[in-house]
């Protein structure tokens, strides 16, 4: 319960930001999604959240919501993260909140961006403004986890999706499949249509050659209204061939290959070389992190997930349990982690880890 006196009614509008800022997920990153309350004598007098990537950031949009600019003198900013202090793909936050004289300014957490790291934070004070650093600052930095990853342990953050049975298999044995490539579904429409929001809401979505051979996905967001991920697609001896969704273009794509052979790259699609036989789920995020990616879903195969599960090297697991039995076939994948929701999907049964 929050009451409307005293620090309490900070965390009620640094929770407005959280809420606001929930608008960008999907749209802003490599920029991180933020969200922004303007409060004059108790009354929100402007919002914002952070646009598309390349577009105005959130405390531009709440600056520019305030339809008598002159109440900004007397009011508050509420901030989830640091204002930017340096000149990107817009000007710094830091100083147009202090060329409107804002008096106080409250922000969830500091910004580890080598860029800003406290600069925003200081040219606000040298501009007369009161800051408070540290307002609901666990609820702020979950909200930015995948910035705060990317910033901090320089990979993205990493989200582990498979469907297993009942009986815990991803895939039948061969013999249960069709002759054509194409997934075996386990779980239902509406998992499945989850699961395309998902892809709406990250940066990338990673795969293994086997996944692509045997299914053929297309790895897009059909079943949802949102962006495409960027495909990335671990192929070390370049086996997919045109015939394959993954390189038809419909989607940015990056591969990842031990074939530097420039002949056999085809037009429109990345390639980045990786040695196999070092580290691969370490190389995977050093190429993921120099491309600015902030969120990937490795999505499989099985090979893939027990890659980065025993490097240690995932944020998230997100689990479908379907109810059909394959009685034999390949098994699923087993992790340690801190189960931190379940529900049911319709027939399905959803579990996130988080590893803690």
């Amino acid at each position: 319960m929050f009451y409307f006196c005293g620090v309490k009614i900070h965390q009620k509008y640094l929770l407005r930001c959280i809420e606001l800022a929930k608008k960008g997920l999907g749209t802003t990153a490599p920029n991180p999604m933020v969200g922004c309350v303007i409060v004059y004598q108790n009354n929100i007098i402007g919002e914002g959240f952070t646009d598309p990537y390349g577009g105005p950031h959130a405390e531009v949009n709440a600056i520019n919501s305030v339809k008598n600019k002159e109440q900004l003198k007397e009011a508050s900013l509420y901030v989830t993260l640091e204002p930017c202090s340096h000149f990107g793909k817009t000007p710094p936050c830091a100083d147009l909140i202090a060329k409107h004289q804002l008096k106080e300014v409250f922000i969830g957490l500091q910004d580890p961006h080598d860029k800003v790291a406290g600069k925003g934070i200081q040219k606000l004070k040298e501009a007369g403004c009161k800051v408070t650093v540290g307002i609901l600052e666990d609820e702020c930095r979950e909200h930015h986890k995948r910035f705060l990853i990317f910033q901090e342990k320089k990979r993205p953050y990493i989200i582990l999706k498979w469907a297993e049975s009942n009986d815990g298999f991803l895939a039948p044995e061969k013999s249960l499949r069709n002759s054509n490539p194409e997934p075996f579904w386990i779980t239902n429409p509406y998992s499945k249509q989850m699961v395309h929001q998902w892809r709406s809401q990250e940066q990338a979505i990673l795969v293994g050659t086997r996944t692509v051979l045997e299914d053929n996905p297309k790895l897009t967001t059909r079943e949802w209204s949102g962006k495409n991920p960027i495909r990335v697609v671990l192929d070390r001896h370049l086996k997919i061939d045109t015939t394959h969704h993954v390189l038809d273009r419909s989607a940015q794509t990056i591969m990842l290959t031990a074939v530097d052979d420039t002949s056999k790259h085809l037009e429109g699609i990345t390639y980045e070389m990786v040695d196999f036989a070092q580290h691969l789920a370490q190389q995977i995020c050093d190429v993921l992190h120099r491309h600015g990616i902030t969120s990937v879903i490795v999505e499989g195969g099985a090979k893939m997930l027990q890659t980065f599960i025993d490097a240690n090297l995932w944020d998230e697991a997100r689990i479908f349990k379907g109810t059909i039995d394959f009685k034999k076939g390949l098994p699923a994948p087993r992790l340690q982690g801190t189960l931190q929701q379940q529900q049911k999907i319709w027939t399905d049964t959803l579990s996130i880890y988080r590893n803690d």
